[in-house]
């Protein structure tokens, strides 16, 4: 009898663990509460003082850190003179894409003077991404990182880094972005490029008055640092290299991947990469440098370099330089922070495709996956610019007195103004859209050439979505085109988590390419580099209803129309629909 109740205590007890562990997640999930306010803050950056949007007056903006599994409430009120959108890139926003935030596709714009509180709950996500406005050209300014950590208790799938810091690469202009956007909208030319590159909002050591607040990144001898590196850059795809040291990435786009070593890291617009730095080097100060990497051929872009320091603590005069001399100054001349002038990187040529594809190739899922299939929604886009014919005159400033433009299928997408996608979807508004984006290309031609016959230039403008079924297996091959010029596309998805199957060059060809597929451990992304003058297939499960964006996430190409959305409809059941829209929702006027 004895025995028998201690048995009976036995599985009581291991009955009570069991269920502990599996409430013990959700248990010590936190509620967190943010107050972004979106406000006009005087900066001076390359010698000039001028006013920019900021959030909380920080540029970049405030760091949110969360753990997996919280629920998250960010207050945003807009004092700016601009209308505002913020979205959290990256994040699924399961079933919920009225926290999404891309202007008129899942809200409409916060007014000046207005708020919006935006609430969502981490699932299963965990790493890297970052938020943006999603308004206009505002994220030139109005970004900043979104970390998130393991569920507490849980440990990375990577040797613990003693400290932590984020890398956000942007874009400057002298000018108000929005002003060089709005130029770019009267004139139908392309909008001029930036005036240099930041790294965590500075320009570094190499451009004029800006050697004094290059940013710093402190370390230990002995010591691993993560460097959690986001490209916030508004058009340019960048290189990332760290003088003296090899980097070891671990993830993508807040996905764990196969960690691998490299000397240079590419990211485009939209993507996030982690990497380990174990500080191994003689003590000294060294580059961390950024620098285009422009993939088309004869298009301005900005080819200034920016730097921060990786330096040592207590790194002692005369340690490693460039010529071999300690100097108190920095190598742009200008008198800098006291030390030895830090060590500049290799960088690759800007058009270097080579170490891009190579990058780009070697990210890989960490362990085998079950990849979704078999395909029963398929949709083949090609990706690239156009041209709108037009009188010669001031407001046809493009090539040839054309109008500057780019589309998906030939279809240059244009936004509602007066209501947004998703509810005009949710509550069955008529007029607003059409669900006949077209699933293949209306003409088939040599995508790639570099000889388009001219008719093939001009778009058909419009705001058709793609309609899809609720559980289907997605397959997209994005297809790059010659039309213009070829350029290196980063497509992003909102709303899903896809695998990268393959990416190949010239035009895809389903016969020959398919052997490519790699269905063991594909690298699952949010934003998808497509090859310059290439193509890229992914896939996803669509689980997620709702309308979601899928676009360039170079903001130049987006303006011209180089988007589409998904249309995902709600499943058979409550947990499967999209929930009903927040009290608040921001008020569509005219």
């Amino acid at each position: 009898m004895a025995k028998s109740g201690a048995m009976k205590l036995w599985f009581s007890s291991a009955a009570l663990l069991l269920l502990c562990c599996f409430l013990l997640p959700s248990a010590l999930a936190e509620d967190r509460f943010y107050e972004f306010v979106v406000q006009e803050t005087l900066v001076k950056r390359l010698c000039e003082s001028q006013k920019i949007i900021t959030v909380n007056g920080q540029f970049p903006g405030p760091t949110i850190e969360v753990y997996n599994g919280d629920t998250v409430a960010i207050k945003a009120v807009n004092m700016a003179r601009y209308n505002v959108t913020l979205h959290w890139h990256g994040l699924r926003q399961l079933r919920n894409g009225w926290a999404d935030g891309p202007e008129f596709v899942t809200q409409c714009p916060i007014r000046p003077g207005g708020s919006y509180t935006y609430r969502f709950t981490i699932q299963d996500q965990e790493g890297t991404l970052w938020w943006h406005a999603h308004s206009s050209w505002l994220r030139a300014t109005v970004h900043g990182a979104l970390i998130i950590h393991p569920r507490r208790g849980l440990p990375y799938p990577f040797p613990k880094p003693q400290k932590e810091f984020p890398v956000i690469l942007a874009e400057w202009w002298r000018r108000d972005p929005i002003a060089v956007l709005r130029q770019s909208m009267i004139t139908g030319a392309p909008p001029n490029v930036s005036d240099a590159l930041l790294i965590n909002g500075q320009p570094g050591d190499l451009l004029p008055c800006s050697s004094q607040e290059t940013s710093i990144i402190p370390v230990v001898a002995g010591e691993t640092s993560l460097l959690r590196i986001i490209n916030a850059a508004m058009n340019t795809e960048l290189f990332v290299s760290l003088a003296g040291h090899r980097m070891t990435v671990v993830a993508a786009d807040a996905m764990y991947t196969k960690p691998f070593d490299t000397t240079v890291v590419l990211l485009g617009p939209g993507q996030t990469t982690d990497v380990l730095v174990t500080a191994h080097a003689p003590p000294g100060r060294y580059y961390l440098a950024a620098r285009a990497y422009a993939s088309a051929q004869g298009v301005p872009f900005d080819n200034t370099t920016a730097t921060a320091i990786f330096q040592y603590k207590n790194a002692a005069p005369g340690c490693p330089t460039t010529s071999g001399r300690s100097s108190s100054r920095s190598s742009s001349g200008h008198l800098g922070r006291p030390g030895p002038r830090p060590m500049l990187p290799f960088l690759p040529a800007f058009n270097d495709t080579n170490t891009a594809t190579a990058f780009s190739n070697s990210l890989r899922s960490p362990h085998p996956v079950k990849v979704p299939g078999p395909v029963t929604q398929e949709v083949f886009t090609t990706v690239g610019f156009g041209l709108f014919n037009c009188r010669p005159g001031p407001f046809c400033q493009g090539p040839n007195n054309t109008r500057f433009g780019a589309s998906m299928n030939n279809v240059s997408f244009q936004l509602p103004n007066t209501v947004s996608l998703l509810q005009a979807h949710y509550h069955h508004i008529p007029g607003v859209f059409t669900d006949d984006f077209p699933a293949f290309p209306p003409v088939l031609f040599d995508f790639t050439s570099r000889n388009v016959p001219r008719p093939l230039w001009q778009p058909v403008k419009g705001t058709k979505l793609y309609r899809v079924r609720y559980g289907a297996v997605v397959q997209i091959v994005f297809q790059d085109t010659g039309i213009f010029t070829a350029e290196e596309h980063p497509m992003h998805i909102h709303g899903y988590h896809f695998y990268v199957l393959a990416t190949g060059f010239g035009n895809y060809d389903p016969r020959r390419d398919e052997a490519k597929f790699n269905l063991v451990d594909p690298p699952s992304r949010n934003t998808i580099g497509v090859p310059v003058g290439g193509w890229a297939v992914v896939r996803f499960v669509a689980d997620n209803p709702g309308v979601w964006l899928v676009h360039c996430h170079i903001d130049a190409h987006l303006t011209g129309g180089l988007a589409m959305a998904l249309l995902v409809e709600d499943g058979g059941n409550e947990l499967e629909a999209t929930v009903p829209p927040p009290l608040d929702l921001p008020v569509c006027v005219l």
